[in-house]
């Protein structure tokens, strides 16, 4: 990246000398974007953290059918170009599912991403037999997913599993007859890896 924008500031240079300031302003946004900052992990077995920084645009019950297969919470996050994009274990387990589906690239706040748009889903499954699902969802803008996970792999709360490029969505989905207690609503800002989603009953 520093290659590229040191060459556009050559040639914009040439051409106007004021032009230079654009691939700086690129290359420093870039750096912004992908920054990953320090998160402090909450302690507790029971808790449910949200897997990327954003803001809740949706908490609806469903029926899971991809990996939890049955009814469900799901918590959707959208993740604006100025969100932190790295994405979150929400709990300690197991990866017992990944599943990449191409798809569109509507824009990620849409009800419609959830359906539509390219998505990897990741299944994690607790010590306690407790499945969560994460899902990774590209908008309009972000157009590649990562996700450097391998079935079976062990993860941590709060470890690093990924993130979408230049805005996107995250869901996840908690089985509804094990959540004691949702901690957020609509319209809450949520950091990953640090905001607790809820609590599971014991």
């Amino acid at each position: 990246m520093l290659v590229i924008t040191g060459v556009m500031g050559y040639v914009l240079f040439q051409i106007m000398p004021a032009l230079i300031i654009l691939p700086a302003v690129i290359f420093l946004f870039t750096l912004y974007f992908f920054r990953d900052p320090f998160r402090k992990i909450p302690d507790g077995d029971n808790l449910i953290l949200s897997p990327a920084d954003g803001t809740i645009i949706e908490i609806a019950d469903v029926h899971e059918d991809t990996f939890i297969r049955e009814p469900s919470v799901k918590v959707a996050i959208f993740l604006s170009v100025f969100n932190v994009h790295i994405n979150r274990a929400p709990c300690d387990g197991k990866v017992t599912l990944l599943d990449y589906r191409k798809g569109k690239f509507l824009v990620a706040s849409e009800p419609e991403a959830s359906r539509q748009n390219e998505r990897n889903s990741i299944g994690i499954t607790t010590g306690h037999s407790l499945k969560i699902l994460v899902r990774q969802i590209a908008g309009i803008i972000a157009q590649r997913i990562v996700c450097g996970l391998e079935m079976n792999q062990q993860v941590k709360k709060g470890e690093r599993i990924g993130m979408i490029k230049f805005g996107s969505r995250t869901e996840i989905f908690i089985p509804k007859n094990k959540i004691e207690r949702l901690e957020v609503k609509v319209n809450d800002k949520v950091k990953g890896g640090e905001t607790v989603l809820g609590v599971i009953k014991q």
